[in-house]
């Protein structure tokens, strides 16, 4: 016991203080972080990601049957006539970014064969029409425009050619396109969409085309794009050019099960809960009624456009809204007024969530409950890189959000983290009424990146979010109310889990299925 030396004792106030650090110095050795929920395959690539985000994308259709006041030219209008004496790409650029849109796909060369840029192959293009003396190049004129202005560039190259000699042989044709397509590629920069189909008009020449070499190519030279076509192999189309997607709408899709050219609408529209390959899918539709300028036509109204802005953004889609310009080379002031006005709207609607300020609490969260990776209230903030995640083996999940004061609104706005998979298959907003009992006030099936239901005015407080069916634990990202007090909602003349809401049904064979496995 010699030389053992005594420490004073800890005053007794001291006490809590000392137990609370030792506390948490233990814990840093001892406690462990939840790591992520694994994604449910399939998963987006980053490409696929960027442009689902983009939301909406401009398309330009121009050529000769601007000027012939054609749909389908016939590949024998004369060069001469395309003269667009007031073109203007910086035009175009500025009415799709002051309008919401941040990607414009060109028309480069339409079904008549006639191209926008001087191609090599063909005279039959820019080269020798009486436009800038033949010296003209559309696309050369969009992407820098383009560039300058922040906006994504796209580019269409029909794979129907009605004026090329060759067209209807294989080999010949196949080399012909790719080396036109090798044009487009390396000539104007990056490009972040290349768009094909398989249209072509009954009684043409049968004509293969090397899909499956094109596609590789595409993404050798353009490793930032994605490619559209009828069933992929990026984004696929949705089975209709109305611009409204399936009600139940996943981007899970079997490439398989469709072939360009030859698609099952019902199959595009819906996509496949049990598909193997991540193809979401772009509604495509004209604000005129033909896809050409024709001077006998008028745009939508902004409210038409609101209307498919619900049936394809808010259905987990990318709204590709057709807005050809005129004879002169400019888009038409009367199309620009209605963009303007259906961009004014969705900035009156969508600028400001009711639920922004909401206390939110849910049935369970991932791991520690104070770890702020999963916690719910996640779900307040704009994007989808945070996410709220529930504790496994729950049979329904539910998100509770207190609004701190009684609002009415008529919009949910409900978003996956698509980096995740897509997983929800049915989920429903109840809210809790005078009388203190939760009624339903929507109901919905798919959500993906966003999930928009619109439905009769709501005035309440509480809410809660219940997501019934799912692929995996659901993983919620954000959840916004909204007032629209634009759109008219149809009459329901009764509530109940079967009532369909905005379209929006039980995916029962799906969910039964899935449950089973």
């Amino acid at each position: 016991m010699k030389n053992l030396k005594f420490r004073q004792p800890i005053p007794a106030a001291r006490l809590p203080v000392v137990f609370t650090a030792a506390i948490i110095y233990l814990l840093q050795f001892t406690s462990s972080v939840s790591p992520p929920p694994l994604p449910i395959l399939p998963i987006p690539t980053a490409q696929q990601i960027s442009w689902q985000l983009a939301e909406m994308a401009l398309f330009l259709h121009f050529g000769t049957n601007t000027f012939t006041d054609s749909e389908w030219g016939t590949g024998h209008a004369d060069p001469s006539v395309f003269d667009p004496t007031e073109f203007d790409a910086t035009q175009w650029v500025a009415v799709a970014k002051q309008s919401g849109f941040s990607r414009v796909i060109l028309t480069a060369k339409h079904h008549d064969g006639f191209c926008l840029w001087p191609s090599d192959y063909t005279d039959y293009s820019v080269k020798s029409s009486s436009w800038r003396n033949g010296t003209g190049d559309v696309l050369r004129d969009l992407a820098e425009a383009a560039r300058i202005g922040g906006v994504q560039l796209g580019v269409y190259l029909s794979p129907w050619d009605r004026h090329e000699s060759c067209y209807g042989k294989t080999l010949e044709y196949n080399e012909f396109y790719l080396g036109q397509m090798t044009e487009l590629l390396t000539r104007y920069g990056e490009i972040r969409e290349v768009w094909l189909d398989g249209a072509k008009g009954e009684g043409e020449k049968d004509m293969e085309y090397f899909f499956d070499g094109w596609f590789s190519f595409i993404h050798q030279h353009q490793p930032g794009a994605v490619i559209f076509s009828d069933a992929g192999p990026d984004t696929r189309w949705i089975g209709d050019e109305a611009g409204v997607a399936g009600s139940t709408c996943w981007s899970l899709f079997n490439r398989t099960n469709d072939m360009i050219g030859n698609t099952d609408s019902n199959y595009s529209g819906q996509g496949d809960p049990f598909g193997h390959d991540w193809v979401p899918a772009e509604c495509d539709v004209s604000i005129r009624p033909g896809w050409f300028w024709h001077a006998s036509e008028s745009p939508k109204s902004a409210l038409t456009l609101l209307d498919l802005y619900y049936k394809s953004v808010g259905r987990n889609c990318l709204l590709l809204l057709n807005v050809p310009p005129n004879s002169s080379g400019l888009i038409s002031q009367e199309d620009i007024q209605v963009l303007q006005e259906f961009s004014e709207i969705r900035s009156s609607i969508f600028s400001h969530s009711l639920a922004e300020g909401a206390s939110v609490s849910a049935s369970s969260t991932r791991g520690d409950l104070t770890d702020p990776r999963y916690s719910p209230h996640n779900v307040l903030e704009q994007g989808t890189q945070s996410y709220w995640a529930p504790g496994s083996a729950q049979s329904e999940w539910t998100l509770y959000l207190d609004l701190q004061e009684t609002v009415t609104f008529n919009v949910l706005m409900v978003q996956e983290p698509i980096q995740m998979g897509q997983r929800i298959i049915g989920f429903r907003l109840d809210f809790l009424n005078e009388d203190g009992e939760w009624q339903v006030a929507a109901k919905g099936t798919t959500v993906g990146y966003k999930r928009l239901l619109l439905f009769h005015s709501v005035r309440a407080s509480h809410l809660r979010l219940v997501v019934e069916e799912s692929r995996a634990e659901p993983l919620i990202a954000y959840v916004g109310a909204y007032m629209d007090p634009h759109s008219v909602v149809r009459r329901i003349p009764e509530l109940s889990s079967a009532s369909l809401i905005n379209g929006s049904h039980p995916l029962q064979q799906a969910t039964n299925r899935i449950a089973s496995s």
